[in-house]
């Protein structure tokens, strides 16, 4: 009885919205989220200067986003192993502070080989922010309100998303992809900054493990935990699905809109990427929608919106491509929050690992099958790789009917 009763108090003492802790804590994470997303979107709207830079196709330019993106899939694990050993928020720190080391060196490829090497060890770093992000935010805030908070955190995904790549793109278009790639990281130093400043003291010091096989024992036990808990496999699949159809299209936008019948320039083509606005929009309301409606009908709502917004883009009008595109990115944010929030809640035991695991998904969607829509642009055009998209949108939907009894976002797991 006394240990339940102290285990309450303790929850009780979690930030609640509107506390100064709260609001610290959630401008600290949005700050190390447009860190993380400037730097490995920064070079997605200058692809088509890469690629003519260094004589190379579509499908091959796309690999500077798809290793980066691999690199951070790769390593999510390793990160949250390291999280449970010395905490979340110095795991965070150390990510941004060696990504933007390596940031700082990409300017000085000569070459497109080097240029891959390097961006796949910059995604590798940046993996320590969400693999421990939405963790932290699950075990300092007060559960009522972690929804609310991670729909926050993910707004600050497409705010640094946008913000880097309208940086980059315009940077470029007057001093060549080098210096938009040193804008962004110049970006991400200042959000780190803003990250160790900003935020408060943890309350939980979620570390945790200790050495030798009682360690590996319990990684075991929370890997096991993380795939087999009810439900989070197949939120799993919407990450690695629903990121697969998003990045498609974003890593060919830039090649669509300097194309006829378009003709625009990298800078112009790069306000395309304002599109990012409703995906900040998407992510925070995403918390109330699901606290009000429940997960499994936001995320089907969303993933049809997806599927509505990417029959837009087949539009030959400026204005009805961006309006296409605001839709899909709406969609896809309000769902990618939903799902993570609804990990974050359901992953008791393991939660860093589950975790880890979403954002491997999330980001094994965007590097397989951004390069595979490459590919089929490549062949195809434009239109084959929408109907691309589309298809790893309704796979989705289709795998999504598995949580249609699953307890809403916040319930206790089994």
């Amino acid at each position: 009885m006394t240990l339940t009763s102290a285990s309450s108090a303790e929850s009780d003492m979690r930030p609640r919205a509107g506390s100064s802790a709260y609001r610290r804590t959630v401008v600290a994470l949005v700050a190390a989220a447009v860190a993380t997303f400037a730097q490995l979107w920064s070079v997605q709207p200058i692809l088509p200067a890469i690629a003519e830079g260094f004589a190379a196709s579509a499908s091959q330019a796309a690999l500077v986003v798809s290793l980066a993106t691999g690199g951070l899939a790769g390593f999510t694990l390793v990160w949250s192993g390291v999280a449970d050993r010395i905490g979340r928020a110095r795991v965070i720190a150390l990510s941004l502070f060696v990504a933007t080391m390596l940031g700082c060196a990409i300017p000085f490829a000569g070459e497109l080989w080097p240029l891959l090497v390097l961006r796949a060890a910059q995604g590798a770093a940046l993996g320590g922010v969400p693999a421990a992000a939405v963790a932290y935010l699950a075990e300092e805030i007060h559960p009522a309100d972690a929804p609310r908070a991670t729909g926050l955190y993910i707004a600050g995904n497409p705010l640094g998303g946008m913000g880097g790549r309208l940086l980059a793109g315009v940077v470029a278009q007057w001093g060549g992809w080098q210096w938009g790639v040193a804008a962004n990281t110049l970006l991400g130093l200042s959000a780190l900054v803003v990250f160790v400043v900003v935020l408060p003291g943890g309350h939980r010091a979620p570390a945790r493990g200790g050495r030798g096989g009682g360690a590996r024992t319990g990684m075991v036990r929370r890997l096991r935990a993380a795939v087999t808990t009810r439900g989070l496999p197949a939120l799993y699949a919407q990450a690695l699905l629903l990121m697969g159809a998003f990045m498609t299209i974003y890593n060919l936008l830039g090649f669509r809109l300097m194309a006829e019948p378009f003709g625009l320039s990298q800078a112009a083509a790069s306000l395309l990427f304002l599109a990012y606005t409703a995906g900040m929009l998407g992510s925070a309301i995403a918390g109330n929608a699901t606290a009000r409606w429940g997960g499994h009908v936001v995320l089907a709502v969303s993933t049809g919106l997806m599927v509505l917004g990417l029959g837009g883009l087949f539009s030959t009008a400026v204005p009805g491509l961006l309006a296409a595109l605001a839709v899909m990115t709406f969609a896809f944010f309000s769902a990618h929050a939903t799902a993570s929030a609804w990990v974050g809640s359901r992953a008791v035991d393991g939660r860093a690992q589950a975790m880890a695991i979403y954002t491997l998904a999330y980001y094994l969607g965007s590097s397989l099958f951004g390069w595979a829509g490459g590919l089929v642009y490549d062949l195809v055009g434009w239109g084959g790789a929408v109907v691309f998209a589309s298809g790893l949108c309704v796979c989705a939907g289709l795998v999504g009917l598995r949580l249609r009894h699953l307890p809403r976002v916040g319930a206790p797991s089994e």
